[in-house]
């Protein structure tokens, strides 16, 4: 059987891909070095308002690429006791042991988002998306509804913003209806009015459900 490569793929990216993007010893040694920029110190206030609003805490929720968790972990102290955290880096998903130790080992998932294979009612969405490669959004969407029931909803922050390399990736608006129209239906997705200072003018908040 032949191994064919597809020459149009950039090598400089299949070997980002390879190197940096799926790889548990990368984003471990991030936290270890303490390279994490994207990381705000708490949840950030857009997902708080949401989360405030929510009245269901038997929701199945997943917070994918979750780092130190501060979203699952402010659901968890309101008392929603199905959340489930995934990441690469094993220091992230023991920091958040560390602060909510009662939690089930089964619901801290060291793994790739792309090898999850649960059923959840939200997902709930931060800094995941914008750390994969753009070559990857058709399949994390695509992975983000085989992961929802018929009802779910995918919500959170994207950057409404340009980067030079990456991660972070940025996009903007239309880009990202596109992406999600053929598998959700998008309930809102607009600027937001309450994002941190250093975030300002450049997060689209969004509601996407599975259609």
């Amino acid at each position: 059987m032949k191994c064919e490569i597809n020459i149009n793929l950039d090598f400089t990216i299949i070997f980002w891909i390879i190197m940096n993007e799926l790889n548990t010893k990368y984003w471990s040694e991030r936290y270890q070095k303490n390279q994490t920029g994207w990381d705000l110190g708490e949840v950030s206030q857009p997902l708080r308002t949401y989360f405030d609003q929510l009245k269901n805490k038997h929701l199945r929720i997943l917070i994918p690429g979750c780092g130190r968790g501060y979203e699952g972990i402010y659901l968890w102290r309101k008392g929603f006791k199905n959340v489930y955290f995934a990441d690469f880096s094993v220091e992230a998903i023991k920091a958040i042991k560390e602060e909510i130790p009662e939690i089930n080992d089964f619901q801290l998932l060291v793994k790739d988002f792309f090898d999850l294979d649960d059923k959840f009612d939200l997902i709930v969405e931060q800094t995941l998306f914008c750390a994969i490669h753009p070559r990857l959004r058709e399949k994390y969407v695509q992975k983000t509804a085989e992961l929802l029931v018929p009802t779910g909803k995918n919500i959170g922050l994207l950057f409404n913003r340009k980067f030079e390399g990456g991660p972070p990736f940025g996009g903007n608006k239309e880009e990202y209806i596109k992406l999600f129209s053929p598998n959700f239906n998008i309930v809102t997705m607009e600027d937001c009015y309450n994002s941190v200072e250093q975030r300002k003018g450049t997060e689209l908040f969004f509601i996407a459900e599975k259609s």
